[in-house]
């Protein structure tokens, strides 16, 4: 099991790096103008946006532009803030994982949920979006699994009383 929860932690750190970098160059051109952003990148999203055959990209309907905000505003500082909680070992990563996951997951099953129904989507397009519905599945149980009790643990002590049961000294 120990094994197994590397690997994943291996896949949810290079995932949350991708979108540490991803989201601020390259998806937030959907949401903000691109004369902020040097041409290179421009040219590089509208490379994308032609070889993939991403319509979302290229028509940015409203509620893609929306799904783009939230990713830039809520999912980025959290793809962050769990790239320093997995590296330093801090306890809150779980939740920020869980949090990230439930977004993630969620916005994806939106976009997902438009590109097969429009049938425009390229197979192409469908294996670069897939995968992030995975990332956000994985971040999702790994904030579950490691928020859920040890099954064999004794509740956690201080000195020789249990944690909730000890007395409060004046």
């Amino acid at each position: 099991m120990g094994a197994l929860c590397k690997v994943v932690d291996t896949i949810l750190l290079l995932a949350f790096v991708l979108i540490s970098v991803v989201a601020p160059l390259f998806d937030s051109q959907t949401c903000l103008p691109e004369s902020i952003y040097p041409e290179l990148l421009v040219g590089m999203k509208n490379w994308y946006a032609g070889e993939y055959q991403d319509f979302l990209v290229v028509e940015k309907p409203h509620f893609f532009v929306a799904l783009v905000w939230l990713e830039f505003v809520f999912q980025w500082p959290l793809a962050l803030l769990n790239v320093y909680g997995m590296l330093a070992s801090k306890p809150w990563f779980n939740t920020t994982s869980l949090v990230f996951g439930a977004s993630l997951t969620t916005s994806m099953a939106a976009i997902l949920g438009e590109i097969l129904g429009s049938r425009k989507a390229s197979d192409k397009l469908l294996m670069m979006y897939s995968p992030f519905l995975g990332f956000g599945v994985l971040a999702l149980m790994r904030g579950l699994l490691h928020l859920a009790p040890q099954s064999g643990k004794a509740a956690p002590t201080i000195g020789k009383a249990p944690a909730l049961a000890r007395k409060k000294r004046a």
